[in-house]
């Protein structure tokens, strides 16, 4: 497995992608539609048009992949998909095409957890995290603090109580009239705001504990509102929202670093791309001699090559059958095992 190709398949949500990846070569190719036009009209996912969107692209997808790779599909050792935790339907066309790719060709088929895929996402990059580390997953539907012992080995140490850190960011850009998706827009917003007009409370940072909770942190914001009467006010009262989540966010995993005695944080998810975070963070980290790890900011958001390599390290471990298409749309990273040898 070594030098074996793994073709991955991500459909989670709104973006089809499909990548190859290679253990002794690493990504070979990886190709991405983005269905965030598709949905702006509606201001925010519709699942049955992500479904709809996912049959029509994903084969021609595929095809452009391998032809990327330079690679025909004999070649490939096995086929891998996201198989949760996402939309169901969307889940499903991924896992059906991955099981009818897998079937013809007679390779297995591997279902990979859609957050195993973000942990090992900085593994696609030359700087890359040894075992064992922390790591932050924050996304539009997650925010977790994990301790990752190895593939598979991982225990939770803290998970938001309420919405997700990038749920808050976008229904606090909704609320700003930002365009969908909201959380970039509203961080370049942000930029141009100024310190001091706002400030908001940094929540359960005050208290013992890893949980994080990010409903109140909206609700202020939202409560702010009335008082913003210009472009500059809008600009200030982003920028002090985004300050209060990453200061949160640095917070806690300063805290998690500590409670596990390790040095080495990675930071994965859709909200890994955000530079005010990434500072923060490189600064905490920097200051107590660790170690941090981004993936690059394409593969902080959902993708193929992260279940690519994800599957690969499966496959490494052990070489499961073909078998049939699982999804789950719910599906907690804890349930995971490592791989059976």
């Amino acid at each position: 497995m070594r030098n074996a190709a793994v073709l991955g398949v991500e459909t989670s949500c709104d973006e089809t992608a499909v990548a190859i990846y290679d253990g002794a070569r690493g990504l070979l190719a990886h190709v991405l539609h983005s269905q965030a036009a598709l949905h702006a009209r509606y201001g925010g996912v519709v699942p049955e048009l992500a479904a709809r969107d996912h049959v029509g692209r994903i084969y021609a997808l595929a095809q452009e992949a391998l032809r990327r790779a330079a690679l025909e599909p004999h070649q490939l050792a096995g086929v891998a998909y996201t198989a949760g935790p996402g939309l169901a339907g969307a889940l499903l066309v991924g896992g059906a095409f991955a099981a009818g790719y897998a079937a013809a060709l007679d390779r297995p088929l591997v279902a990979v957890h859609h957050m195993e895929g973000h942990l090992l996402a900085p593994m696609l990059e030359e700087h890359r995290p040894e075992f064992p580390f922390v790591a932050l997953l924050v996304s539009g539907g997650h925010t977790l603090l994990v301790e990752v012992a190895g593939l598979g080995h991982y225990r939770i140490l803290g998970e938001t109580l309420d919405d997700a850190v990038g749920e808050a960011f976008d229904k606090v850009a909704k609320a700003l009239g930002l365009p969908y998706p909201g959380g970039p827009h509203l961080a370049r917003l942000a930029e141009s705001g100024r310190a001091g007009p706002f400030r908001f409370a940094r929540p359960m940072t005050d208290r013992p504990g890893l949980d994080f909770s990010f409903s109140g942190l909206k609700t202020a914001v939202l409560t702010a509102l009335p008082r913003v009467k210009s472009e500059q006010d809008r600009a200030d009262l982003a920028r002090a929202f985004e300050e209060a989540a990453v200061e949160t966010l640095a917070i806690k995993c300063e805290r998690a670093l500590d409670e596990t005695g390790l040095n080495r944080l990675v930071v994965a998810g859709g909200v890994g791309a955000n530079r005010r975070l990434r500072a923060e963070l490189d600064r905490r980290v920097r200051a107590r001699n660790g170690a941090l790890y981004f993936p690059r900011a394409e593969f902080c958001t959902d993708n193929a090559a992260m279940i690519a390599c994800a599957g690969w390290a499966r496959l490494a471990e052990a070489r499961p059958p073909t078998s049939a298409i699982e999804v789950r749309a719910r599906w907690p990273l804890d349930d995971l095992r490592p791989p059976a040898t």
